[in-house]
């Protein structure tokens, strides 16, 4: 435990899983209050059983254009302020792209990149007004290098990664710094449509890790003096070839 974030509130959307989950811990452990922002109020509530009053749920559906439009609004009504703005929600497809349909590329754009867009203009007046804040995105190594095993969501990430080098420039004259953080391989819940025995072949050969690897990144990234910024951090495991 530390006082590294003592003060601080911070937003994640995602929160109930994964990357998000972890650096909700990470950020609570070093003293910052943290509203999770997930659809899964029994996995939120695991949560807040472990962290107490720190951990503060805020359940929404942000493929919902009323919950994605109020996101702002939903987090003032749990905190007075948001220092701190995760967008990591985000989905995933792999393999050959006549293997999916536009139903899937849809929701995964949507949730991948138009959400991703939304919520930062959503929360950015507010950060504006302040004068400071950080906004983290969960980007991916696979938007920086064209993954021929699942093109959507290279394509995805991409996007993301041109939008947080736009951002970045323009909201820094604010006091607002904006990176991303880009994994490689995590075990999480978008590794469900996996085949099992690509999971346990990756596993064995050390080509996956965890998603504490990954908060363990942002907490570093969010730590750093204001006036440096780390606009993104690729992590990989050691043995991932890509």
């Amino acid at each position: 435990m530390s006082d590294m974030f003592g003060g601080k509130t911070a937003a994640i959307t995602g929160a109930a899983s994964g990357i998000g989950r972890a650096t909700t811990e990470a950020l609570i452990s070093h003293g910052a209050r943290v509203v999770m922002i997930d659809r899964d109020e029994a996995a939120m509530a695991r949560i807040v059983e472990a962290h107490g009053e720190n951990a503060i749920p805020l359940k929404l559906d942000l493929l919902d254009p009323a919950d994605c439009d109020g996101l702002l609004d939903a987090i003032l009504g749990k905190v007075d302020a948001l220092d701190i703005f995760h967008a990591n929600a985000g989905t995933y497809i792999g393999g050959d792209l006549s293997d999916t349909d536009n139903a899937t590329i849809d929701r995964m754009l949507n949730l991948n990149v138009n959400v991703v867009m939304k919520n930062v203009r959503t929360i950015m007046p507010h950060m504006i007004e302040r004068k400071t804040g950080d906004i983290m995105v969960t980007a991916s190594v696979a938007g920086h290098f064209p993954v021929p095993w699942e093109p959507v969501y290279s394509s995805s990430k991409w996007a993301i990664t041109a939008f947080v080098q736009t951002m970045r420039r323009q909201l820094r004259e604010h006091g607002i710094r904006v990176g991303q953080v880009s994994p490689g391989p995590v075990i999480s819940a978008l590794l469900d449509d996996w085949e099992p025995d690509r999971l346990q072949r990756a596993k064995d050969a050390g080509t996956l890790m965890e998603p504490t690897e990954v908060s363990d990144a942002v907490i570093y990234m969010l730590s750093r003096p204001r006036n440096i910024t780390i606009r993104d951090m690729i992590v990989l495991p050691t043995a991932f070839d890509l």
